[in-house]
């Protein structure tokens, strides 16, 4: 089956305290999302990309795939004011029957293992969410005051976040709403039933800037 990865890195990154969004910023030399994409191609050689990028910053990524890519693989499109419209933004591109992975631009060193893992999960469920258990205490903050929580029952969401398009593109046509932190939110108010698949430690998403060198760790324990 035809496979998509919109991989999400439309954000300006205020957290990292860099001019450059942190999915143009260098680990060993290389941008962000040079790993970022690499991992997709590298697990299915006929997977499309769709790259959704700050509109103020499409040329950063055209230099990126003009560097290291094939671009027949790689379609760029823009960025919307929340991940929901820039995911939607995103699927506006695919119009087949497919499989289609939303990913953060910014994880960079997700594994081609993961990225399988998910894929087969669809072809049997329609969906799959990694996730990681918490290794934190956990705390909710509301009216009541500070209340603690069984952090067995919590789980931590990660990307790709993975679908077949029969759910993923209509779920996308409903009214956003705010509480639409990701994908499985979105699908989860279409009325679909989620299916979530093992994350992994690894997974990191690059908020902060120590988060670079964890990153840059991981990879060269990859390779070598």
């Amino acid at each position: 089956m035809k496979k998509y990865a919109v991989i999400v890195a439309g954000g300006m990154g205020l957290r990292m305290g860099s001019v450059l969004p942190k999915q143009f910023l260098l680990i060993n030399g290389k941008p962000v999302l040079y790993y970022t994409i690499q991992a997709f191609l590298k697990a299915y050689e006929d997977i499309q990309i769709i790259l959704v990028l700050p509109i103020d910053f499409i040329e950063n990524g055209k230099e990126i795939i003009d560097a290291y890519f094939n671009s027949e693989k790689i379609k760029i499109t823009t960025g919307g004011d929340t991940r929901f419209q820039s995911v939607k933004n995103g699927l506006q591109l695919i119009e087949e029957d497919s499989i289609i992975f939303v990913h953060d631009g910014v994880r960079c060193v997700t594994s081609i293992d993961l990225i399988k893992r998910c894929y087969e999960e669809v072809l049997v469920s329609g969906t799959a969410i990694p996730v990681v258990k918490s290794r934190d205490s956990i705390r909710v903050i509301d009216e009541e005051g500070v209340n603690s929580l069984d952090r067995s029952n919590v789980m931590l969401v990660q990307t790709p976040q993975t679908f077949h398009s029969k759910i993923l593109l209509p779920a996308f046509q409903i009214d956003y709403k705010s509480r639409f932190t990701d994908e499985a939110t979105v699908v989860e108010a279409y009325g679909i039933k989620l299916t979530m698949v093992d994350g992994e430690e690894e997974n990191i998403k690059i908020t902060h800037s120590m988060d670079l060198w964890f990153a840059e760790q991981i990879l060269l324990k990859r390779e070598g």
